[in-house]
């Protein structure tokens, strides 16, 4: 499943090719994908042809794009009173979903589901297509409303006190400049979990998947069984400085490309996964420990139906965990 800096790699691609532009066709290949979209094909084509382009904003793993001029809405073009956008287009990646921009020349994928005709616009590609061998995720177009804490909803290019209906329950993640540690760090002692559970738990901070977990770990030496509720302060910020710095050096390869399904708009894959220091390196030296003279082999754990990789030196298991 892409994690927030793949997440991150689309909103950019797609603030350069989308932003300003007008949806001036809809076509829906395969309704599966427009699911969530509960009043069907028609009207999920009706109300996005003629719609302008707004921004591309991003939470978490959440993904919209704040839309103007919207044909079903009311006389004031889908605006408040303020001038604000009410309505956004919903991209939920999910496990293999893909937007990528494309000529009108270009042959169909194998799994296009739906396709948008923009407006032209000198040296930019005429579609946008939403691609999903395993649909589970999809479009669909939702409602924009006040971001509890009065800040930005997620990044954007005009970043607006507003969020997607669907992901305001998503806490802000840590490369979002609204991010709090102190609130986090007041509701991760609140809590008595794991560490590892605490970061991909997306109420307390989002973005933060498995891979990333793993990795932030590991650069923290923090073992992800480390009782939150007696995590020092300094410990929590080196685990959040390491989310961060992880988060960008992937941000800079465009992700990670565990799975071959992942690219970005431009249709190019990731290459993170080559510099990953934990997660998937069973059996392997730790790097760290190598580098100061040390064997030390990392370890596989199964953890929530998944897997959990570290090194039993540098990471110890701690009393009293929580796994």
């Amino acid at each position: 499943m892409p994690e927030l800096p793949e997440v991150e790699v689309v909103r950019r691609g797609l603030v350069a090719w989308v932003r300003g532009r007008t949806i001036t066709a809809v076509e829906v290949v395969d309704p599966r994908s427009i699911r969530r979209h509960t009043l069907g094909p028609e009207d999920f084509a009706g109300n996005l042809e003629g719609a302008r382009v707004l921004d591309v904003v991003r939470r978490g793993k959440f993904l919209w794009l704040p839309l103007a001029d919207t044909p079903g809405a009311p006389p004031d073009g889908g605006r408040s009173e303020s001038g604000r956008p009410t309505v956004a287009l919903m991209a939920h990646l999910g496990m293999s979903g893909q937007l990528l921009m494309q000529e009108s020349s270009s042959a169909d994928e194998k799994h296009l589901k739906v396709r948008l005709r923009l407006s032209p616009a000198d040296g930019m590609p005429e579609q946008l297509r939403f691609v999903d061998q395993r649909i589970f995720g999809g479009l669909f177009l939702t409602s924009l409303i006040p971001t509890a804490d009065g800040g930005p909803g997620g990044l954007a290019e005009t970043p607006l006190p507003l969020i997607a209906a669907e992901a305001s329950h998503i806490a802000r993640d840590p490369l979002d400049p609204e991010f709090s540690f102190e609130e986090f760090y007041r509701r991760l002692r609140a809590r008595k979990t794991g560490l590892k559970r605490a970061l991909l738990d997306q109420g307390l901070v989002s973005g933060i998947g498995n891979i990333y977990a793993d990795e932030s770990l590991w650069r923290a030496k923090l073992h992800y069984a480390r009782p939150t509720d007696t995590l020092r302060r300094a410990d929590a910020l080196r685990v959040l400085a390491a989310a961060r710095e992880v988060m960008t050096d992937a941000l800079a390869a465009g992700g990670t490309s565990f799975d071959s399904l992942y690219v970005n708009v431009n249709g190019a894959s990731g290459y993170f996964d080559r510099a990953l220091n934990a997660y998937g390196r069973e059996g392997q030296e730790c790097k760290r420990c190598a580098a100061v003279g040390l064997v030390s082999l990392m370890k596989r754990e199964q953890f929530m139906n998944r897997s959990s990789y570290t090194c039993p030196v540098c990471q110890p298991r701690p009393r009293n965990g929580r796994w």
